[in-house]
């Protein structure tokens, strides 16, 4: 089924400060530059119950992410602007009819912490603790689970995968066996997903171009298995399959002729040479 996202450029800029939401819903995301937090001043509907999630990412680190709830987001974000350094943009989720009410936030809040956590794209450090859950009338919880489906579809609309993991069920899967890598992925033709328990070759060759970026991954998104091997705890996307080819094999790989399916058909047979 289709959708319509409208999304608004503030200051005409679509890196910039922008909102949007989903016809016929009514959650409505803003997202903020830390640059341009005096947006908070002109905009009423950030002086209310809100749920954010502050963002900060880094190509060659785990992206970060602090997840929250407040009565008044202009006025909880100052104390973050002076004591949390890691963030540049923030990313508030409000309705965009009645106002919701605090246990409402605390929920979307128990919700975000949960899935991020157990998704594990995003490091959340600056979430000291695991948010209970509250309790909501049957009828809201409904409603709240539904709000928070469509925080989840506007986050991912502006490229931030903090709650997605990939499409197993509904993609052909690929392996890729080398140097005592056994790793499983998935290609939706914007990228290459390497699933979550893919198996890792133990060392990087020297001539590998991806030297730097494996290490991090390993660092951040593998446990080391009994035979030495890193093993990933988190779904991995990348921009091409050659790129997850060399992460997993620790050696540059043209990952369209070795990722192949359960019938030896390669990516290159599959999706170039149809």
């Amino acid at each position: 089924m289709g959708k319509t996202v409208t999304t608004y450029l503030v200051d005409g800029d679509p890196k910039g400060t922008r909102y949007a939401f989903i016809s016929n819903k009514i959650c409505q995301m803003f997202v903020v530059p830390r640059s341009n937090l005096d947006y908070l001043d002109k905009q009423k509907k950030l002086h209310k119950p809100a749920f954010y999630i502050l963002i900060g990412e880094d190509e060659m680190a785990k992206p970060q992410a602090y997840i929250g709830e407040t009565e008044n987001f202009r006025e909880r974000v100052k104390d973050h602007d002076q004591k949390k350094t890691f963030w540049q943009k923030a990313l508030i989720f409000v309705s965009k009819d009645a106002d919701m009410t605090k246990t409402d936030v605390q929920y979307l809040e128990y919700l975000a912490v949960q899935q991020a956590k157990n998704i594990n794209r995003y490091g959340l450090q600056e979430n000291k603790q695991t948010p209970k859950e509250p309790n909501l009338p049957e009828y809201q919880k409904d409603a709240m689970d539904e709000f928070f489906e469509d925080i989840k579809f506007l986050t991912s609309f502006i490229g931030i995968s903090i709650f997605e993991t990939a499409s197993v069920n509904q993609l052909p899967v690929f392996h890729f066996k080398r140097r005592g890598a056994n790793a499983k992925g998935v290609y939706d033709g914007n990228g290459f997903t390497v699933l979550r328990g893919s198996i890792l070759s133990k060392d990087t060759v020297n001539s590998c171009h991806t030297i730097e970026r494996r290490e991090m991954i390993i660092k951040d998104y593998s446990q080391t298995n009994e035979n030495g091997n890193p093993v990933l705890t988190s779904d991995i996307s990348f921009s091409s399959p050659s790129t997850a080819a060399s992460i997993c094999g620790g050696c540059s790989s043209n990952g369209w002729v070795e990722w192949k399916n359960d019938k030896g058909q390669t990516l290159d047979e599959i999706y170039r040479n149809k």
